[in-house]
């Protein structure tokens, strides 16, 4: 008699920005130490930077320590303040050429550090549009500067997670996949769909969101939000319906990171891992995965 397969489910993950308070290694003993098998890597400050010489070693030493623990591993490129300490998540791939070409660059180097890491994917957004630039002109922009950031994934064999932000030029999926389609689709594109987004900007919501990314899905990243505020909140303390996002993750038969992201917990950090997984373990068990 054959074995039932077992169904796909989820790996469960936590990341880094949320462990803004401890040493890189640390944070991965406290993750493993509540079960998480995955860890969601912040490039930047302070557990990995990517433009300072040695980046190439430190990502080596990286790769065999998370093999060592058996962790799987997605790169993200949100960290606040990686390239220019008085702007935000700036430069952007919207600002004019010199500027937006530092974005260019280190999400390229982001790709070369995922594909020594053997990460799943890239993930990375596009940035609010400046002020004055019309919305036609910003989508030109976008198009043309990521063109050379799927030349390097489609060089180095690295998928990359497009994730919309609420308020950023592309804010939902539907977004996104108009983005796929002026790129050409290119079959380097995938998406990144944060939970708590949905709950925000997403009008089909969370469930609608995960199914129209459907197969493009390489990373889910996992907070609760209220619909009136882009903020980040432990699980349970806002409006989404946890039990929906993974029943709709199980339909679709997704088998990737799924990893906690709060990073503004970073005061409460192994609290955090602890309940969060403790959340997620119940879901796990309610909908039978």
């Amino acid at each position: 008699m054959n074995a039932t397969a077992a169904p796909a489910r989820p790996v469960l993950g936590y990341g880094t920005n949320g462990f803004a308070d401890h040493p890189l290694d640390a944070a991965l003993d406290v993750m493993q130490a509540h079960g998480y098998r995955a860890v969601a890597l912040t490039l930047g400050h302070p557990h990995f930077d990517v433009v300072a010489d040695g980046w190439l070693d430190r990502a080596i030493a990286l790769r065999d320590d998370l093999r060592r623990r058996g962790l799987r591993v997605v790169v993200e490129t949100g960290g606040r303040y990686v390239l220019d300490p008085f702007r935000k998540h700036r430069p952007n791939l919207l600002d004019d050429d010199a500027d937006a070409a530092v974005r260019v660059a280190f999400l390229v180097r982001a790709v070369e550090v995922a594909a020594v890491l053997d990460a799943e994917c890239v993930s990375l957004w596009a940035g609010v549009r400046p002020e004055g630039l019309a919305t036609d002109a910003a989508w030109d922009r976008l198009v043309r500067r990521l063109r050379p950031v799927v030349e390097a994934a489609r060089e180095h064999g690295v998928r990359l997670g497009f994730e919309p932000e609420p308020g950023m030029l592309v804010e939902t999926v539907a977004d996104a996949l108009r983005l796929r389609a002026a790129l050409g689709d290119p079959p380097e594109f995938g998406l990144t769909v944060d939970l708590g987004h949905c709950e925000v900007v997403e009008p089909d919501g969370v469930a609608g969101a995960l199914r129209a990314a459907g197969d493009l899905l390489v990373n889910v990243q996992v907070d609760d939000m209220l619909p009136h505020a882009h903020e980040h909140l432990e699980l349970g303390a806002g409006s989404l319906d946890l039990d929906l996002a993974f029943r709709t993750l199980a339909d679709l038969g997704y088998a990737g990171v799924a990893a906690v992201e709060l990073p503004r917990h970073s005061h409460a950090a192994p609290r955090c891992a602890e309940e969060s997984m403790a959340r997620l373990t119940d879901v796990m068990e309610r909908i039978g995965r």
